[in-house]
């Protein structure tokens, strides 16, 4: 017990320095203090993967603490019309695509991936607009996903891309892991939420659950999965939405 407290509390000491590092990079998209920022991020994954590559598992919760509420932020219904009509057949027609470095790429419905082995897990999210909740998240994981599509030659990273349009750049949503965090036992695609169908507002029909990362990294509204070998062609090349608009960092943690 004591070095799982004293793992916790080295990380969470990296991460509270790499987020007032990006507090400070927020300010101007041209600030200096960017490198910095940039420099700190390095610094900061290079020491999470270090303590996590053991793949050590968040705590789970019983039921008893889900949270009566789970607030809701970003994108709460897509505006696109051919979401609203998936939504209106309830996604019989909507299909998960995986592709890139992949040995077989794959279009997976939603029954097909209900049918799959499925993982369920309470654990405590945390946004980094400073609130968290506790949720029971079921899906499918990750792993087992790009198993069956089978990691290609030079495979590093995972993107997922979204059906949400963000409307302050109209870009369309995406994020992305390291094969470390993308092949986590805990990581998975969710389908359901609190015993229910994943709600709209929290992602339907799927969803990321990494919960080794903060909120942002939670991409919602999946629609395909990239596998690449470097984030270089995705957005600006930091990796996803926030980090190319806000200079948030990639690595988030919690």
């Amino acid at each position: 017990m004591t070095d799982v407290i004293s793992r916790r509390a080295l990380l969470g000491g990296f991460a509270a320095t790499g987020t007032l590092l990006a507090a400070c990079g927020r300010l101007d998209e041209k600030s200096p203090f960017h490198q910095l920022l940039d420099v700190a991020d390095g610094f900061t994954l290079h020491a999470q993967r270090l303590i996590l590559s053991s793949r050590p598992l968040v705590r789970e919760l019983p039921v008893s603490e889900i949270s009566k509420t789970f607030p809701t932020n970003g994108t709460t219904m897509p505006k696109a019309d051919y979401y609203k009509r998936m939504l209106d057949t309830d996604f019989r027609d909507w299909k998960l695509r995986v592709h890139g470095l992949v040995d077989r790429p794959l279009a997976l419905t939603l029954a097909q991936l209900q049918s799959l082995p499925s993982r369920t897990q309470i654990t405590l999210h945390q946004c980094d607009e400073g609130w968290s909740a506790i949720g029971q998240w079921t899906g499918v994981q990750l792993s087992r996903v790009l198993a069956l599509s089978g990691l290609g030659r030079g495979a590093r990273y995972v993107v997922f891309h979204c059906l949400d349009k963000i409307d302050l750049d109209g870009a369309y949503y995406y994020e992305s892991l390291d094969l470390l965090d993308a092949l986590h036992p805990q990581t998975i695609l969710a389908y359901g939420m609190n015993g229910k169908p994943l709600p709209v507002a929290n992602g339907a029909p799927l969803r990321l659950r990494i919960e080794l990362q903060i909120g942002y990294k939670n991409a919602k509204y999946v629609d395909r999965i990239e596998v690449v070998d470097s984030l270089n062609s995705i957005g600006k090349g930091r990796g996803g939405w926030w980090e190319d608009f806000d200079h948030a960092v990639w690595y988030a943690g919690q």
